[in-house]
């Protein structure tokens, strides 16, 4: 039994099962297009159509298979599914005289889905396509100052549709909507972590069977993490490898190995610095840089399976939100490639194996916890597998590598002295191509300028810019322009994500 998401290419679609299982409800996504077959095969009690880039007026705008609007379940249609909800149920959809783009005060609410809300409901809007005119028997249960079909329902069909996004953070009493839905589906709300450690065990296990499993691993959350499950599916056929290719931050390649190998992780390190750095000797790109790297990823691996093999099988610690910002969902638009997603060659040796696929960066955190992973390696701070390569911007060399890391390391190190590092869930320098005029003891320079970033967030799909202290701030400036001559001046970054991602490139 199941909420089943029909993803028309939103890159939200995974926040809402993420807000499902929150409260407690197992759910499944499947392509909007699925037939009905598959979709019968979850046992639905519930159907949400997500939100997504299309028109319902595109020649080729996506819908569900035929017979699925016919089933006698509650249906939630999200942003772009409500618009085809209504339209598909004799209503209109034009295009808005003013988009609608980010929070909004809801001025009316009630009905079904709102039942139990009280006070102001914030929502978060990304629409230029609004519904105009009601279907037969629906009614509207929420309206904006700038759109008056918010929400509509069906109370006889059980038909119900938002013009906004109930799933994002940026809609804080979002979850309160959800789990009324899941009451009127009647799900049971018994969806655990410890469910989905046995459910990837289980599928790791139907996988590889009696295969060999080479793990590509850094010494994050992610991967480590990932060594745990696969030594609990497969043992001794596991082996893990850890490449260092000359992009990782200060003294990182020791600590990595100090934190895996007393947990029992057999673990190979690689020194590919040499070849990395030539393959990126003059790119400036970044989704360039990024291919190279995955593919240089590979041929480390193909030639430590070569040695320590034969491997049957590559294990990655890839996450959802890796996934869709590489155009891993249907329909949804291509943001930026992820190493371990749009950069792996097609004469690949092995056979992938990503149990995190579906996952978000804060289950995995609640996975290693289950799975005993200490809290110095749980909540470190997420970490790139581009490296710096993808934090020193335009072509990179050894000496800007070096610049990089001594920033990161006193910006880092900064937040933890300062107890801020914990608040924050992903910090980060950048090395700008920028060289501006500075003076330092009365003489003229013309140095770098570097950029901190840190950002909060509970599910890495959207965040918002940390409020670090204006002293902190300071503090880590004079210590950089002090301690790193090549940099003369510091900025801050204060942009979220959207519209910005948090890396920068």
């Amino acid at each position: 039994m199941s909420v089943v998401i029909l993803d028309f290419g939103s890159q939200f679609t995974r926040l809402i099962a993420r807000r499902f299982r929150e409260l407690g409800a197992y759910s499944v996504i499947l392509p909007g297009s699925a037939p009905l077959e598959r979709i019968l095969q979850e046992n639905p009690q519930g159907i949400v159509l997500s939100g997504g880039p299309s028109s319902v007026y595109d020649e080729n705008a996506p819908k569900p298979a035929p017979g699925v609007l016919d089933l006698d379940v509650p249906v939630l249609g999200v942003c772009y599914g409500m618009q085809f909800l209504a339209q598909q149920a004799g209503g209109d959809v034009k295009r808005a005289g003013k988009r609608e783009y980010g929070k909004a005060d809801l001025t009316e609410y009630g009905g079904q889905l709102f039942a139990g809300i009280q006070g102001e409901f914030v929502a978060w809007m990304s629409h230029s396509d609004s519904v105009t005119a009601l279907p037969e028997g629906y009614e509207v249960v929420a309206q904006t100052a700038d759109t008056p079909v918010t929400a509509i329902e069906n109370t006889v069909t059980r038909r119900y549709g938002v013009q906004f996004h109930p799933e994002v953070v940026h809609t804080p009493k979002g979850g309160q909507l959800l789990g009324n839905f899941l009451d009127i589906c009647g799900v049971k709300r018994d969806w655990t972590a410890e469910h989905i450690i046995d459910e990837l065990i289980a599928d790791v296990r139907t996988q590889v069977g009696d295969g060999r499993v080479l793990l590509a691993i850094s010494g994050g959350v992610d991967s480590s993490t990932l060594g745990l499950l696969l030594a609990r599916a497969v043992g001794e056929r596991l082996t893990a490898v850890f490449i260092d290719h000359g992009l990782l931050r200060l003294g990182e390649r020791e600590q990595v190995e100090a934190a895996l190998r007393p947990l029992g992780v057999n673990l190979i390190t690689v020194d590919a610095r040499t070849e990395f750095m030539a393959a990126l000797g003059g790119v400036s790109d970044p989704e360039q840089k990024r291919k190279i790297i995955g593919r240089e990823f590979i041929r480390a691996f193909e030639r430590e399976a070569r040695t320590h093999g034969p491997f049957d099988f590559l294990a990655q610690g890839t996450l959802y939100p890796d996934v869709i910002e590489s155009a891993g969902g249907e329909g949804a638009a291509n943001i930026k490639s992820h190493h371990n997603v749009g950069g792996l060659p097609d004469d690949l040796a092995f056979k992938l194996v990503e149990p995190f696929r579906t996952l978000f960066k804060d289950e995995v955190r609640e996975i290693a916890r289950l799975l005993g992973l200490p809290d110095a390696v749980r909540m470190r701070h997420p970490f790139p597998g581009p490296g710096l390569a993808i934090r020193c911007l335009g072509a990179i060399s050894e000496e800007k590598l070096d610049i990089l890391r001594r920033v990161d390391d006193i910006f880092i190190s900064g937040l933890r002295e300062f107890g801020l590092y914990d608040g924050c869930s992903q910090a980060l320098a950048i090395l700008t191509p920028i060289q501006s005029v500075g003076v330092m003891g009365d003489e003229r320079t013309y140095s770098f300028t570097a950029a901190l970033r840190a950002v909060t967030t509970d599910d890495f799909m959207t965040a918002e810019w940390a409020r670090l202290p204006y002293d902190f701030l300071a503090t880590m400036s004079n210590r950089i322009v002090n301690q790193v001559h090549e940099v003369n001046r510091v900025v801050y970054d204060i942009t979220g994500k959207p519209p910005a991602t948090i890396e920068w490139e």
